[in-house]
């Protein structure tokens, strides 16, 4: 391009009535022509008044742009001979044909990122009739939430707007432990609790201090698809382990290979609800130790259990220094709190502490403040406890439609404890075409088999959370999932 024309040029583009800046139209324009060859290295521009004259702009206006240019490396100068666009190019070298061709096609994930992006599980919606696993925000006491935050914020120290320190937040890590000791049987002191984003995180950061690639690890089958994605995401060798009526039910072979690690849900098995009995817990303890097995217990929703008080925690009955608890704000309070956290063994504690900071740079102190003031003027307690009432009526309600509909040819499975229960569909049933017709239907439900490893020979079913629905809308709502359940599925009709 010559010089003679840019005014030209840069005219076209230019809008004089757009809200942009007309400092940011004129260096983006020369940009663009520099970075495209159009105005090739070594051209001299044109002086910056000129410039100005040819645009009719202020003289500043363009002052400002060549300086930007000369900051950025598009063009050089020098006083008395002018400005020169810059030699931008990279330099190519001696590149074959073969490496040419490679250079033309675009960038991809890794295959550990291809594996991880096939196999998820999260859902397009985390809201509404029946998503698993999400309370009902709705009814989190926000008033009392927003003034305990008020009264933070009015007196915020610079302590608490800076990054947590290994740990976490003392004041609330002592009272998390109370809490625990109480209601879980969780055996534990304060500084033995890590606060994290979650559960996610925490088995993440375990996993990192305590395997090495290719480590076996046993996980229940079926289990959580995204506690399973971030196990294989680390590199470890998963080993699905059956569950039956008592949990977790390893055979003589799966012994026999000792994991580094085992990840379980006693108290509620998830997906399918059932509780390991005192007979297994103790085996699984008494391997660990034998072994040196790390058992990571996820205790993700126990505080809901209806009909008996909540049971205890299995890292109560650790003597060992095997189980590594870990547990999450999100059920019992909201999601989008993000807050979590780890009981660790003594000997970890100062490994975790480093790590968690090392690896996260954790934040958050004045949301863990606030948490602090809640837990302790008894605001959580008392929300579960209420809420633990209206989800009980809520899964009463789904299993009332649930029969009225279908009687007793469709079984409910694992609904004394959480959030969620599963509904259990013929060996022949597609649940993932179910699930995916329910979705365009409106409703939200997850398909059994895509909890399974081992996918031929999972259990088909429906996962309904319940927690999430206002009374009102449980009846017409699963009326339409059970319009698709009997279409995709006849002859499924009443009894």
């Amino acid at each position: 391009m010559d010089t003679i024309i840019l005014a030209d040029w840069l005219s076209a583009r230019i809008d004089r009535s757009a809200a942009e800046p007309m400092y940011r139209q004129v260096l983006e324009g020369m940009q663009q022509a520099i970075l495209t060859g159009q105005l090739a290295p070594g051209t001299k521009l044109p002086s910056s008044r000129t410039l100005s004259i040819d645009l009719g702009i202020a003289r500043n206006t363009v002052l400002h742009v060549y300086e930007q240019l000369t900051a950025e490396g598009y063009v050089t100068s020098a006083t008395g001979s002018g400005t020169y666009v810059a030699d931008t190019a990279p330099s190519e070298g001696a590149v074959t044909k073969a490496q040419a061709e490679e250079a033309k096609k675009p960038c991809t994930i890794s295959r550990r990122g291809e594996r991880l992006i096939a196999q998820a599980g999260v859902s397009p919606k985390q809201w509404g009739a029946f998503m698993p696993g999400v309370p009902d925000v709705a009814e989190f006491p926000a008033r009392t939430w927003s003034r305990l935050q008020a009264r933070l914020w009015k007196r915020a120290s610079p302590e608490l707007l800076t990054y947590a320190p290994g740990g976490g937040y003392r004041p609330l890590r002592r009272a998390l432990s109370d809490y625990l000791r109480v209601a879980r049987s969780v055996k534990c002191q304060p500084d033995q609790i890590i606060i994290t984003t979650g559960i996610h995180q925490s088995i993440d950061l375990a996993v990192r201090l305590l395997t090495d690639f290719g480590d076996r690890a046993w996980v229940e089958e079926p289990c959580y698809w995204g506690v399973r994605s971030v196990l294989q995401s680390s590199g470890l060798t998963l080993v699905p382990i059956p569950v039956d009526e008592e949990g977790l039910n390893p055979t003589e072979r799966d012994m026999a290979t000792p994991p580094r690690l085992a990840l379980v849900t006693p108290s509620h098995q998830y997906p399918l609800g059932m509780v390991m009995t005192l007979a297994r817990r103790r085996a699984l303890l008494e391997f660990a130790r034998q072994h040196k097995v790390w058992i990571i217990e996820d205790d993700y929703d126990s505080e809901f259990r209806y009909g008996s008080r909540p049971l205890s925690s299995l890292q109560g009955l650790d003597d060992a220094g095997q189980v590594i608890y870990v547990g999450s704000l999100g059920k019992m309070l909201y999601p989008g709190l993000r807050m979590g956290y780890m009981v660790v063994p003594d000997n970890l504690v100062d490994s975790f502490r480093t790590g968690v900071a090392e690896l996260y740079r954790e934040g958050q102190l004045m949301q863990q403040a606030v948490l602090t003031e809640f837990i302790l003027d008894g605001h959580l307690t008392s929300h579960v406890r209420r809420m633990r009432g209206l989800y009980g009526e809520r899964r009463e309600l789904l299993i009332d439609a649930i029969g009225a509909r279908f009687g007793d040819s469709l079984a409910v499975r694992g609904d004394e404890a959480g959030l969620h229960f599963v509904l259990e569909l013929p060996q022949s049933a597609d649940d993932r075409a179910i699930a995916a017709a329910a979705m365009a239907a409106g409703v939200v439900t997850r398909p059994l088999v895509n909890y399974y490893m081992n996918q031929n020979e999972a259990v088909r079913g429906l996962m309904l959370g319940y927690a999430c629905v206002p009374n009102e809308q449980i009846a017409p709502n699963f009326a339409r999932l059970a319009d698709v359940i009997e279409h995709a599925s006849a002859p499924l009709t009443v009894a």
